[in-house]
């Protein structure tokens, strides 16, 4: 890690004086080279894939691990959209006079290394490396040993471009060794690291937590909720529910709960169990149940659990009031939504609820941040310092003050 963290801090002066067309020629050739080596790249994936089920990894988080020619198409696109965004760097935001004349402004600035700790998506490597870079930022990448193969030749195609380029191929490293051990290291190098993002699971991020000396922007779990209430289209509402269950239950921008208003909940459950009853385990409370011809009774551990799998808790209740009461006790504040004709219930709820990410009318699955138009993310921040919800060029930056005198001096 100190290797790593010398070599990084080195190319981080160097790509923080970089012009930005000098970084976008380099992301633009980083997505050609990108789909030119889909066949390697598929290639170690496959590697992966083939290791997944000795480690344990369940179907739904081996379809986070897989890759193919349309998502390593994806991924180049997403290079080529954080090309196409405007650069932070140099950026001054404000400026003012103070009462002493002199000219105070706030300029965007890179954070300077950022390590990334995270686990299984490949596409991680290549989001997380372009925002780093196209922000002025050198970053050292850890992945988990399930996506090993793939990470290692994702990044051998970022570092091999960087040298086409004539840049330091250190701007972006990669971590080989996947043990606990240099996990730790890594989490308590802050003579290297100026941040470190952590993206997984729970325990990753809890892990981090408590153990990093270095400053970290916590990435949250997606225990998230879609509230239908008793003025809704119901079609709507069956449509949007099991979108974001059901369309790729393994990210963290699905849901785990579907709460339903008491007035609806014997016409909508059964409409929504008849469209999922073959592709989802519905956990009901006694209530919901009762509209149910399939379900088991929901314990209190299924309100907090993020299942990243096919299964739906569902809990019928007798009000907004109960519905965001609920939500706010149980959700990890990433990403909530309302079903609902009622522009005052609407209001309420993005009023009320406590999450990163609230949306009326709408599937929990747009948090992304492709599908903002940041190009990619870093992860979806859950805190309230500095970043909070799907995290982009901005959010990878901080700010330096910038004063222009003409000979003051501090007399009181």
């Amino acid at each position: 890690m100190q290797t790593l963290g010398k070599k990084a801090q080195h190319a981080a002066q160097q790509l923080s004086r970089l012009e930005t067309k000098q970084k976008n020629d380099y992301l633009i050739a980083l997505a050609f080279e990108l789909t030119n080596q889909t066949t390697t790249i598929l290639s170690a994936n496959q590697k992966d894939i083939a290791q997944a089920k000795n480690y344990g990894i369940p179907d739904p988080m081996i379809d986070r691990l897989r890759l193919s020619a349309d998502r390593i198409w994806e991924m180049a696109e997403s290079i080529r959209q954080v090309a196409s965004l405007p650069d932070p760097i140099g950026v001054v935001e404000k400026m003012w006079r103070s009462e002493d004349q002199l000219m105070i402004g706030q300029q965007r600035v890179p954070l300077g290394v950022i390590g990334i700790i995270f686990e299984s998506r490949p596409n991680v490597t290549t989001d997380a490396a372009s925002l780093c870079f196209k922000a002025g930022n050198a970053v050292v990448l850890r992945g988990g040993k399930e996506a090993f193969y793939s990470n290692q030749a994702l990044v051998h195609v970022m570092q091999a471009t960087l040298a086409k380029c004539e840049l330091d191929p250190a701007m972006i490293q990669f971590v080989s060794d996947t043990s606990h051990e240099i996990a730790t290291e890594m989490m308590r190098s802050s003579d290297y690291l100026d941040v470190l993002i952590p993206r997984g699971g729970a325990k990753l991020i809890q892990r981090v937590k408590n153990t990093a000396t270095v400053p970290i922007i916590e990435t949250g779990t997606g225990n998230n909720h879609v509230y239908v209430d008793g003025v809704a289209d119901l079609t709507m509402a069956v449509n949007i529910t099991v979108n974001a269950k059901a369309q790729r239950p393994s990210v963290c921008n699905s849901i785990e709960t579907v709460l339903v208003h008491e007035a609806i909940a014997p016409t909508f459950l059964p409409l929504l169990e008849q469209t999922l009853v073959s592709k989802v385990e519905l956990r009901g409370d006694a209530k919901a149940l009762g509209f149910l011809n399939h379900g088991v009774l929901a314990t209190e551990a299924d309100w907090s659990t993020e299942f990243l799998d096919y299964i739906l808790a569902i809990k019928v209740v007798s009000s907004i009031d109960e519905a965001i009461q609920h939500i706010n006790h149980y959700n990890s504040k990433h990403s909530e939504s309302i079903i609902t004709d009622s522009y005052f219930n609407g209001q309420k709820f993005l009023n009320e609820v406590d999450a990163a990410a609230v949306y009326i009318n709408a599937s929990t699955r747009f948090t992304d941040g492709f599908k903002f138009g940041f190009g990619a993310e870093i992860g979806i921040s859950t805190q309230k310092l500095h970043a909070r919800g799907p995290m982009g060029l901005e959010q990878l930056t901080t700010s330096k003050y910038i004063i222009y005198g003409a000979g003051q001096i501090r007399e009181s």
